[in-house]
């Protein structure tokens, strides 16, 4: 006899080998390919038919207008008590029923179930997997995006402070360069006003010129304090001449200032002998002092010439550029 293999959605229980029947369970509407609601079907021993006793046959399954099976498909079993469980519907009444099935169309079966949730379960967790995959992927790219933005900032930070400490240390070295250029400078400048010094030694040696220095020396002095009586002061040496110039001073200073004035030649605090030379003229109370020695003349001098003494020697600033 030929046995109908049962549809793919059938759930299969493997049960002891024989005949077998198909139990019943809660209905679940199935794919347009059946003609009715399908019911979920149990495979069940045809043994458990034989050992009911006889008895006014009893309706194995109640099928509502829904499920569309005739009545003339369904198995009356003999008079006797229900058994406990569903009621069975054997195979071979009606077209579309499962056969009795071997074990191994139930191996097979039950392989093509396993096959199908393996499979569903594989592309499930692939799907798993891309999903993670993508998330790992964007979580990781935001990651090292905002490393990378850190690590940017730090260089780029650290990259600010070398050049910060290029521009101080090449500022201190430029100020440094220039301090030891100026430092050279005034130690020349220092040199040549020595040197002047010694030289004005020798203008004490001519007479004749030093004499008339003194005498421009005392003039000035007594015009610059405009005092009725003077106090001059001078070296030991230069007595005679202080006292030549200021014989000659009186009458040009009369001339030109309308003034008498009486000038008192100090013997007792005189200059170093070691000077160079010319005059201090005090006032009276000599709270006010004119200081007219030659080495006084040069420092002023020094002081006033200083720019023409510096473009001489080093040429023209290009910071004083506005001065004159």
């Amino acid at each position: 006899m030929s046995h109908q293999t049962p549809p793919s959605c059938l759930s299969v229980d493997p049960l002891p080998r024989g005949p077998l029947l198909l139990q019943s369970a809660a209905t679940q509407p199935v794919s347009s390919a059946c003609s009715f609601s399908f019911l979920r079907w149990v495979l069940v021993p045809s043994t458990f038919l034989s050992q009911r006793p006889s008895g006014n046959p009893k309706a194995l399954l109640q099928v509502s207008s829904e499920s569309g099976v005739p009545e003339t498909y369904l198995k009356f079993c003999p008079k006797s008590e229900e058994p406990e469980g569903p009621p069975v519907l054997p195979l071979p009444l009606f077209p579309g029923a499962a056969m009795a099935l071997s074990d191994v169309d139930v191996q097979k079966q039950i392989k093509h179930m396993m096959a199908f949730i393996e499979q569903e379960a594989n592309e499930k967790a692939e799907e798993i997997d891309a999903k993670a995959e993508e998330e790992f992927n964007i979580e990781k790219g935001r990651l090292v995006q905002t490393q990378r933005l850190k690590i940017m900032e730090y260089y780029e930070k650290k990259e600010k402070q070398i050049e910060q400490q290029k521009k101080i240390q090449m500022s201190t070295m430029r100020n440094q360069a220039r301090l030891k250029v100026l430092r050279a400078r005034n130690d020349l400048i220092s040199e040549l006003l020595n040197d002047a010094k010694l030289r004005l030694s020798r203008i004490v040696t001519d007479p004749k010129f030093y004499q008339g220095l003194l005498d421009k020396l005392v003039l000035q002095g007594l015009l610059r304090l405009l005092e009725p009586v003077v106090i001059v002061r001078c070296r030991p040496q230069d007595h005679l001449l202080v006292e030549a110039a200021v014989q000659r001073a009186i009458p040009q200073y009369t001339s030109v200032s309308h003034r008498c004035v009486e000038v008192q030649i100090d013997k007792e605090v005189q200059l170093a002998a070691d000077t160079t030379g010319g005059v201090e003229v005090y006032s009276s109370d000599q709270r006010i002092m004119v200081s007219n020695t030659l080495e006084s003349r040069l420092d002023l001098l020094s002081q006033q010439k200083m720019p023409e003494i510096r473009k001489a020697l080093f040429g023209a600033n290009a910071n004083r550029k506005f001065f004159v």
